[in-house]
């Protein structure tokens, strides 16, 4: 099954083909308009340059006004072994259809909404036949008998027609044609996005980028790069105002020789005022116990940070460097 996009904003349709894989694109000068295109030729170019096949509009009232437009855009520099006419059904539109197919220009006969309608430009050589899905539905017909019917002709009686399922509307619909076997769907690039999207892919992805991670990064890879030092005859109160300035919820505290004697956290302040009142703010962090901070070597996998993690329920790791303190790991660097 051909897949197509079904588009007119040109910066989409360049990042869409830079896929590598879409078979072509679809315009119609609605979306042109909506687009607010007013150099349309120029735009149909500059499209034509980057996309496999472009399927443009070739309107006219009458078959000779149809014949006409595809050769003045064929004039104008569009490659006929690369481009595709889109011709709104009707007998004039059928009639087109085959003077164009007569010299094996392409053709797409759309805005069908019958079996009878399709089978007209079936039987006209069109190499593309297009029910509008979305459309359909929104008046209340049953569009996906429509597709299937039409699809149905085309294997029974062999005509060398694609069946392209169009005004796709949402995810479902890509199901829908797939289920349906059309030989075409063009989609817009808003549901191209969504066709790749599950939840549980998304869960078992980022799973995979965590346990990859883990045992490939080591710890001085990530993490912070500011180390929150401060020595034991620091105040609390300046030594509060470093954290904030590190923007860590802990400090270290040293002893004066690039040894750590502790880890002082947000938590342990709330505790140290709650018990002792504002005055402690003038204490030497010296005059605090420490519990023996839980350290790490810079050099080890983030796989063992997290086993430290879990083993002592904290939220942040020393890391050292032969014994000397160089940083904190956070839990959220992980």
């Amino acid at each position: 099954m051909e897949l197509y996009l079904d588009s007119a904003d040109y910066q989409e349709i360049e990042k869409a083909f830079q896929l590598g894989f879409l078979d072509g694109l679809t315009t119609t000068p609605t979306f042109m308009h909506r687009h607010g295109v007013t150099d349309v030729d120029s735009l149909i170019l500059k499209l034509a340059e980057i996309v496999p096949v472009l399927q443009v509009e070739a309107l006219g009232r009458t078959a000779d006004e149809i014949y006409k437009e595809a050769h003045r855009q064929i004039d104008m520099g569009l490659d006929p072994k690369r481009s595709v006419f889109k011709i709104p059904i009707s007998l004039e539109g059928v009639k087109a259809c085959k003077m164009l197919r007569n010299e094996d220009i392409m053709v797409n006969v759309h805005l069908v909404y019958t079996l009878q309608q399709a089978y007209m430009a079936m039987h006209a050589g069109a190499n593309y036949v297009c029910p509008l899905v979305g459309r359909l539905q929104d008046q209340g017909h049953d569009a996906l008998a429509l597709v299937e019917q039409c699809v149905d002709a085309v294997n029974y009686y062999g005509y060398d027609t694609k069946i392209m399922f169009s005004s796709v509307r949402n995810i479902e619909h890509v199901r829908n044609a797939i289920n349906i076997g059309v030989h075409n769907i063009t989609v817009p690039y808003k549901i191209l996005r969504q066709m790749s999207e599950n939840n549980f892919t998304k869960l078992g992805t980022e799973q995979f980028y965590e346990h990859t991670r883990l045992m490939t990064v080591k710890v001085k890879e990530a993490m912070n790069k500011i180390n929150p030092v401060v020595s034991k005859d620091t105040s609390l109160q300046d030594a509060i105002i470093s954290m904030s300035e590190y923007g860590f919820g802990c400090i270290i505290i040293t002893n004066g020789s690039d040894e750590a004697v502790g880890v002082f956290t947000d938590g342990d302040l709330r505790r140290v005022i709650q018990k002792e009142g504002r005055d402690v703010l003038t204490k030497k962090m010296a005059e605090f116990k420490y519990n023996k901070p839980i350290s790490i070597e810079s050099d080890e996998l983030l796989f063992k940070a997290n086993e430290l993690f879990k083993q002592y329920k904290i939220d942040n790791l020393l890391v050292t460097e032969q014994g000397k303190p160089i940083g904190l790991l956070d839990i959220q660097d992980i």
